[in-house]
């Protein structure tokens, strides 16, 4: 799942983001561009863990 520019981008090279993990409390993302990966908060790109943090646990098969 990918992140909006407006709403993130790789604190390294100003990318777009990648969602590749997520559990409970943080989402796993890597940069499609330098690659640099790294874990944050749920509520990380501003939405209040409310956009791409449940998205992106049915997308990558975890329980809500």
């Amino acid at each position: 799942m990918l992140v909006d520019l407006q709403d993130g981008k790789c604190r390294e090279c100003g990318g777009q983001l990648k969602i590749v993990g997520a559990d409970d409390a943080t989402l796993d993302v890597e940069c499609t561009e330098c690659g640099d990966g790294y874990t944050v908060e749920t509520d990380a790109f501003n939405d209040g863990g409310i956009k791409y943090w449940p998205a992106a646990m049915v997308e990558l098969g975890e329980e809500l």
